[in-house]
């Protein structure tokens, strides 16, 4: 009865075997039983003619930690679990914040029947652009004033950097990219995508420290190829929180000059970061006072939270008025063939609040509401694991700045803080302080408390063993304290 069964056969997705355990329905489930009456019954007949599929050598893609580990965290039941993991602006409530503003110029909107849904230009609704390379180099600045500097609307941040990547790339021929050690790692898939040939790295955190390491970055960029381009975080760095002073600024600025490098600014956090929009600029705006050529992504995601609303702007600063105007052609037709023209509703909101004095005052106290509770929580956490006696010196935590701390946490105590505390945060040990609550601060740092207690721990059990094994002594572990979980490392 066995004699319709088949070899395996690979058929696009899948490979079959057919047996009589395949039977789904009670037919066939029937017939899968012994007879009596010594008849074959046929089996089922596989199609060996179905073509394999065209996708069936595609690689499934490394799933995106930060994505992933929002899904797990909305899957978790848990009910004190944490989420330090997104990077978005969350309240005292743990709840995403429209900005009052934001709402106020929405209603504005939605009553103006002189508005539509036309098409944009491709390069934008100019009285966005302009309003954003406005705030981002100051209203009375001379590159703007002189027809040297404009902006281009694009889709976010994101959309600002592959536009720019694009163009580095395809038009300029620029083939090598530096960006800090660490960064957003979004930074390194947008420019080899674009066409980079190169991805390489700057150092840029001290471990020791928890600080910026100064020294080696000037040295990575004095070895720089010359048009090599530089990706600098403008403030707020992402991942680490730590920005470097004024006059560390002036003397990465004389590198890349003395080199021939070019900057490339991402501007994803002005005014978000210290609630000043000048000082958050500082650094874009000494690099044109120094007549450097240069781009500049902005995002509004963070500092008006229309994150899901795609609102972006590539600001271009160009010595020669007739060389900007050719490479705005340029851009045009890269945009042109990536997203055809950007989206209206978020840049149109922002344009109003940007071009209104008095919706302006009022988005300024917003984000000085944001980057006042971010401080609150910094200064909180940090006294918590003092208090607790954790182990290290936790200064950094209200040093740096912005949304993110680089804890200076390991993976494995990451992972040890989701598993057994329900806390979301990256491997990199980077938490997003909006995370953080009055109700849940003395939750999260009792956590890393035990994290860390856990992980000396682990460095400090092989050593005792080995310890152990020399003096011949299985016992000599006996004194040391038992802790409420697991430590078989």
């Amino acid at each position: 009865m066995y004699d319709r069964i088949t070899q395996p056969v690979k058929q696009g997705f899948r490979s079959y075997t057919w047996t009589w355990k395949n039977a789904v329905t009670a037919t066939d489930v029937n017939h899968s039983l012994p007879r009596t009456d010594n008849k074959v019954t046929p089996g089922p007949v596989l199609n060996i003619n179905k073509k394999m599929s065209r996708f069936a050598k595609v690689e499934a893609g490394a799933p995106i930690e930060v994505f992933a580990l929002i899904k797990a965290f909305n899957e978790d039941p848990f009910p004190q679990k944490v989420n330090l993991s997104v990077g978005a602006y969350r309240t005292e409530e743990s709840k995403p914040w429209v900005l009052p503003v934001v709402r106020k110029v929405e209603e504005q909107l939605a009553k103006d029947l002189t508005l539509n849904k036309e098409y944009l230009p491709v390069l934008g609704l100019p009285s966005f652009s302009s309003a954003a390379t406005s705030m981002l180099l100051g209203a009375n600045s001379p590159a703007i004033a002189a027809g040297n500097a404009v902006g281009v609307q694009t889709l976010s941040g994101t959309g600002s950097l592959r536009v720019a990547a694009e163009f580095l790339a395809r038009t300029l021929g620029y083939s090598v990219v530096y960006s800090s050690d660490p960064t957003w790692e979004n930074h390194k898939l947008v420019f080899l995508n674009a066409g980079f040939k190169e991805y390489r790295s700057y150092r840029y955190w001290d471990e020791k420290t928890k600080g910026l390491d100064i020294d080696g970055m000037l040295a990575d960029l004095q070895a720089a190829p010359e048009n090599a381009v530089i990706i600098l975080h403008a403030c707020a760095h992402n991942p680490t929180g730590v920005d470097p002073k004024q006059e560390q600024w002036e003397q990465i600025a004389k590198v890349i000059k003395e080199k021939n490098l070019f900057p490339l600014f991402d501007s994803a956090y002005q005014g978000f970061a210290s609630g000043d929009l000048d000082n958050d600029a500082f650094a874009v705006r000494y690099f044109v006072e120094q007549n450097f050529e240069l781009l500049c992504c902005q995002s509004f995601a963070k500092n008006f939270g229309l994150y899901n609303e795609r609102v972006g702007n590539l600001t271009i600063v160009c010595s020669d008025k007739d060389a900007l105007t050719r490479a705005l052609s340029q851009i045009t037709l890269l945009i042109r063939g990536m997203y055809s023209n950007p989206p209206n509703h978020g840049a149109r909101v922002v344009a109003t609040a940007l071009n209104n004095q008095e919706l302006f005052d009022e988005w300024k106290g917003c984000i000085r509401t944001m980057a006042d509770r971010i401080r609150l929580m910094r200064s909180g956490l940090k006294d918590r694991l003092v208090s607790l006696g954790t182990p290290g010196n936790w200064d950094h935590v209200i040093n740096q700045i912005g949304m993110f701390s680089y804890t200076g946490l390991s993976a494995e105590q990451a992972e040890y803080l989701r598993s057994e505390y329900h806390i979301y945060l990256l491997r990199s040990g980077r938490i997003n302080i909006c995370g953080l609550t009055t109700s849940n601060l003395d939750y999260v740092a009792n956590a890393i408390h035990d994290a860390k207690i856990v992980g000396q721990m682990r460095h400090y059990l092989p050593m005792l063993k080995i310890r152990s094994e020399r003096a011949g002594a299985s016992h000599c572990c006996r004194h040391i304290p038992l802790f409420p979980y697991n430590t078989d490392f």
